[in-house]
């Protein structure tokens, strides 16, 4: 079994001071796989940009262009109130896409199973026409199309774990039947969407799934979402490539929500997929990585994603459990069995 990796020293030219989406977030991350002696086990992809065309199947050109222009004007540019634009973050941004798409071409190329991207900057809030929520490209979303278009692929799972909605990867594949998006995420919280009535829309319907939880669901919740909701749900569409946006700012340390998370509820979660990508999808599973704000944790639950995809049955916990009890999903489970037809 081969693990691609990606990752790349030029994701840290955008970074802005002060900001919780800095350079600093990936140099802990590749300081904790080397350190546990990870960075060795995994197969190295090497990066290229995104073309144009990967893209404008995902991206409005007049996006593109918004991104591009900052560029040419040489000044860093706020794209709403959280998200920074610096001169150099448009090529790095088409950099961190491409560098999806190179995993990608390992895992369908069959150079390697499954695959792991630690790219930024992050993806899942970007729209079709906007940069938002520390996001100026959908990564995700570029891969999915890339892997239909390029190698035929006709259903696409996508898992957003990250404790935001991705509403930018929603709002992409709304209509579309042949991707599934399910995402877990705390609600109320930004960006103030993926209510459990977004199921999606015409020949998409019921391929939207999301599962808007409580402060406090913590591990236990999340078990019986996955066990009870996400793996059906996922069974029954018969993906042939799961993509996992994988942020681990649900943890109950991270400074920007509040799910309650531990590191072993997430590696809990990752070992789930990877399951179900083995009885499902040939292993083909891909986790691209998104937020997290504590270095700590974020590292470590990297780290164990890494052992979870190379087949490694050890995780790693140094943070520990949280001290709340997890809160009950027994309503909201029942409620979505009914609205996605789930027995």
């Amino acid at each position: 079994m081969k693990t691609a990796y990606v990752t790349d020293a030029r994701f840290a030219g955008h970074t802005l001071a002060d900001h919780p989406e800095h350079a600093g977030r990936l140099a802990a991350v590749e300081e904790r796989l080397t350190a546990d002696g990870l960075r060795e086990r995994l197969l190295p992809v090497d990066v290229a940009p995104a073309t144009e065309d990967d893209l404008l199947a995902v991206h409005d050109p007049g996006h593109l262009k918004r991104l591009s222009r900052v560029a040419e004007i040489g000044t860093p540019t706020m794209f709403g109130p959280d998200t920074y634009v610096l001169p150099d973050s448009y090529a790095i941004a088409v950099l961190a896409a491409g560098a999806v798409l190179r995993v990608v071409d390992a895992v369908m190329g069959r150079q390697a199973t499954n695959g792991l991207a630690a790219v930024r900057p992050p993806g899942h809030h970007a729209t079709r026409d906007e940069a938002m929520g520390f996001c100026l490209l959908n990564n995700v979303a570029i891969a999915a199309r890339y892997a239909q278009r390029q190698y035929g692929v006709r259903r696409v799972l996508i898992v957003d774990y990250d404790v935001h909605h991705g509403n930018g990867t929603q709002d992409i594949f709304y209509s579309d039947p042949s991707v599934y998006y399910i995402s877990t995420h705390q609600s109320p919280l930004y960006p103030g969407t993926g209510d459990i009535r977004e199921i999606g829309a015409g020949r998409g319907e019921r391929l939207t799934l999301n599962i808007p939880l409580a402060p406090g669901t913590g591990d236990a919740g999340f078990f019986d979402v996955f066990n009870q909701v996400v793996i059906p749900a996922a069974e029954r569409f018969k993906p042939a490539l799961i993509l996992v946006s994988a942020g681990f700012d649900a943890h109950w340390a991270d400074p920007l929500a509040n799910l309650r998370l531990t590191l072993s509820g997430y590696d809990r979660l990752t070992r789930s997929l990877y399951a179900l990508a083995g009885r499902v999808c040939k292993g083909r599973i891909i986790c691209v990585l998104e937020g997290g704000y504590n270095l700590q944790v974020l590292s470590h639950g990297w780290a164990n994603v890494a052992r979870a995809l190379t087949g490694d049955p050890t995780a790693v916990d140094p943070v520990g459990p949280a001290r709340e009890i997890s809160r009950p999903v027994d309503a909201l489970i029942a409620r979505l069995k009914q609205l996605h037809q789930l027995s």
